[in-house]
């Protein structure tokens, strides 16, 4: 029971430091823009870009029930989950005020272009650090099979 609270701390921490860091960036990413285009963003897209952010990374998380899967179909499966909970969330945002079909293409757009670029970070950390487990697996085996 002990070594679950401690798992559960891990992941949430982990996922408190891909929400953070991948806020971060989109937040940095949308200043420089708006500084460059000299518009200004307001409270309520800041906070959809946190939502969002928070979204992709539980998503992002999650990888490990699609281990079975192919590596390009968990990817496609999660960014379809994300977009889901993205409609999910747009919905919701359309009951207190009008969300057109264009605003919502252009979120989903808007969406797509950092979450493959942040997704792909992410996967390659994930396998890379795969391929270190592997390694580190080999080698104890073939230090076992020396002896």
């Amino acid at each position: 029971m002990n070594w679950e609270i401690d798992v559960l701390k891990k992941y949430l921490k982990l996922l408190a430091l891909m929400i953070c860091v991948s806020y971060t960036f989109v937040s940095v990413t949308g200043v420089i823009v708006n500084i460059l285009s000299g518009t200004q963003i307001n409270n309520f897209n800041t906070f959809l870009m946190f939502v969002t952010c928070v979204i992709a990374s539980v998503v992002l998380s999650f990888h490990k029930l699609f281990d079975d899967l192919s590596p390009l179909m968990m990817m496609a499966l999660q960014y379809l989950i994300a977009c889901v909970l993205i409609g999910i969330m747009l919905f919701v945002i359309n009951l207190f005020d009008e969300v057109t079909l264009k605003g919502c293409f252009e979120f989903y757009r808007s969406f797509t272009i950092p979450y493959v670029i942040l997704a792909g970070f992410y996967y390659f950390s994930v396998f890379a650090d795969a391929k270190k487990d592997n390694d580190l697996i080999k080698e104890i085996q073939e230090q076992r099979n020396s002896k």
